[in-house]
């Protein structure tokens, strides 16, 4: 996840900014560059791919570096691979920029732009933001012509601007990416995380959606939407660096999972091409997808579940054979694997020692293997034919939860993809799940967030049990497997997750009263089936907890649950990814009413790199 700060005032701002960036290191990055004001007021810039000590060595080199205004940016790729050219700033002569977040248009916008005459230099939508605003502000009017540019951009953003005609002058920009304003003594600074200004002032103010600010060492004056100043309430910062780091929230677990609707837009929005989606920049060719005749999806942990429920879609929406395996078993079992079968790679760190394994074991055997990570030249991102970044910015808890949920999404918006290839699913139903996964799917989880105390609830009743069970059918099967592994991770609660259907198979078994079992029903075509499967558990005294989406046939469910959680307007498409933070706060809520480690629980390590 990008970084951004900014300085202005009586200090080195060199010297300010590669601090600020430092500080925001814990965020992930692949690259990171600088621009600010020589001494004799011309504006310049300086960047690197890889690390922050990468760009101080360039600077080292540099003369006339002793500025007193400028901007500073870590970046996460997105748009283009991590590159000189394509790190932050962005611009020309007359204006640089830094940004988070995703430009949705950016391709509309670098035609019209190119029209005009600009040539763009990197692969970045960042780029065509920064010649937008160029072009609108060519007539010297600063606020007009930002608010102008912005009104045409559609995604999300946090912007940092220099002007070159106006030394000590920074401009700011936010929708939907934070950014804050730091307020120092003759001196000011902007910021996305409030880690990267604590060693110089703890008051900020904290931009909205829609503002624009201008900040000089002396001034910060704030503009809404239409242009009208508008008073933004200073805050005092009262956590230490570490909770800074955390954004405020308790844990990182709990920073994370409120992430999610915004990392599933990081993930998602790079594949798609007007309204469909595209995954040929990177490696995927259509005739290649149509020369599959099976798909194998090899995973540990989390990333498993992710791929059970790729391997689903792969099934129903694209028609292909596809499965899901644990990589520690996969590599031992002697496995066949044909030269026309596809394998898929999941690893959030994409160091997974027996993910790594599997993957040299399909490449042996002629596979095309594709990879699917978090972490930008990992060794599954560089051994496989092709890699997959989900972009969801650091993990640091130990129990995975944002990673889950852009690992299904991606694998969903890949399935259709699949579909449309073989023709297994028109563009109006690929545009209804793109739709579905771009706009619903973060919305759901706004929603779901907002519900926490409900969850909260719902935890405390399960927290004082030793022993409790997941049930589902189809994907809600792969969701309780999930919903179980992250209970039992964080609360140290035994727990089970069985497709609904096995519980008479033998488990109903250990059903007893006041057993809590939680019960997931996302798709209206089966519920009666999963509200059978109910009344058994609820027959024999246990708790039943049902989380649900939809409205058909929830009234029922509502009846004979202890506690009903229904999500009424999600679409069953995303349902069971939506549901799936649903399961990660009741997770986390569980594990604080028992005191335990949220995010170092025992036993455990972030990225299992032995075997």
């Amino acid at each position: 996840m990008c970084g951004i700060i900014g300085y202005t005032g009586p200090k080195k701002a060199d010297t300010v900014i590669l601090g600020g960036l430092h500080a925001l290191e814990y965020r992930g990055y692949d690259s990171a560059g600088i621009a600010f004001f020589e001494k004799g007021g011309a504006l310049r810039s300086v960047k690197s791919a890889g690390k922050i000590a990468c760009l101080e060595n360039k600077l080292a080199s540099e003369e006339n570096v002793n500025t007193r205004c400028g901007i500073g940016h870590t970046r996460w790729a997105t748009h283009g691979a991590p590159t000189d050219v394509n790190s932050h700033p962005h611009g020309n002569e007359r204006l640089m920029l830094v940004h988070n977040g995703i430009i949705e248009n950016s391709r509309e916008l670098k035609l019209e732009l190119e029209k005009q005459g600009y040539v763009f230099k990197s692969d970045t939508d960042t780029e065509a933001a920064a010649l937008l605003i160029d072009a609108c502000t060519r007539d010297g009017d600063r606020l007009a012509g930002i608010l102008k540019a912005i009104k045409k951009i559609r995604g999300s953003y946090a912007f940092g601007i220099l002007f070159a005609d106006t030394p000590g002058e920074i401009w700011a920009a936010r929708q939907d990416s934070p950014l804050i304003v730091g307020l120092g003594e003759n001196e000011n600074l902007i910021a996305s995380d409030v880690t990267a200004i604590l060693a110089y002032t703890r008051r900020y103010l904290a931009l909205e959606n829609g503002d624009v600010a201008k900040i000089t060492r002396d001034t910060v004056t704030v503009y809404g939407a239409d242009g009208a100043e508008v008073k933004r309430e200073p805050q005092t910062a009262l956590w230490d660096l570490a909770a800074a780091m955390r954004g405020g929230h308790a844990h990182f677990m709990h920073k994370e999972i409120y992430e999610e609707p915004d990392a599933v837009k990081k993930t998602l929005f790079p594949r798609i091409a007007d309204g469909i989606p595209d995954f040929t920049p990177e490696g995927l060719s259509p005739d290649r997808i149509k020369a599959v005749r099976s798909v194998r999806i090899v995973a540990c942990g989390t990333a498993y579940h992710a791929g059970l429920t790729g391997a689903a879609v792969l099934e129903r929406v694209a028609g292909v054979r596809a499965s899901a395996e644990i990589a520690s078993e996969f590599r031992y079992r002697n496995p066949v694997i044909e030269a026309d079968e596809l394998v898929i790679l999941i690893s959030q760190s994409g160091e997974t020692a027996d993910t790594i394994a599997a993957l040299r074991l399909a490449k042996a055997a002629g596979a095309f293997t594709l990879g699917i990570v978090n972490t930008v030249g990992s060794t599954v991102a560089r051994e496989s034919d092709a890699v997959l970044y989900t972009y969801a910015g650091p993990e640091i808890a130990v129990a995975s939860t944002k990673a889950y949920t852009v690992q299904t999404a991606l694998m969903t918006l890949f399935g259709v993809w699949t579909g449309l290839i073989r023709n297994t699913v028109s563009e109006d139903v690929a545009r209804k799940y793109v739709s579905d996964l771009t706009v619903a799917l973060p919305a759901e989880i706004k929603k779901i967030i907002a519900r926490e105390k409900e969850l909260k609830s719902i935890a405390a009743d399960i927290a004082e049990k030793d022993d409790m069970f997941f049930i589902g059918r189809l994907f809600d099967a792969t969701l309780a497997a999930e919903a179980s592994l992250k209970l039992k991770e964080i609360s140290y609660i035994h727990s089970e997750a069985y497709a609904a259907g096995e519980l008479k198979h033998g488990t109903i078994s250990l059903i007893e009263p006041g057993t809590p079992v939680v019960a997931l029903s996302s798709e209206a075509g089966i519920r009666e089936k999963m509200v059978g499967n109910m009344k058994e558990v609820v027959a024999r005294g246990a708790n039943l907890f049902v989380f649900a989406a939809g409205k058909e046939g929830t009234t029922e469910l509502r009846e004979m649950s202890k506690i009903a959680f229904v999500c009424p307007d999600c679409p069953e498409t995303v349902a069971p990814i939506a549901l799936a933070t649903a399961m990660q706060l009741l997770a986390y809520q569980v594990s604080l009413a028992r005191g335990c480690d949220v995010d170092q629980p025992r036993n455990l390590a972030k990225s299992v790199t032995v075997e």
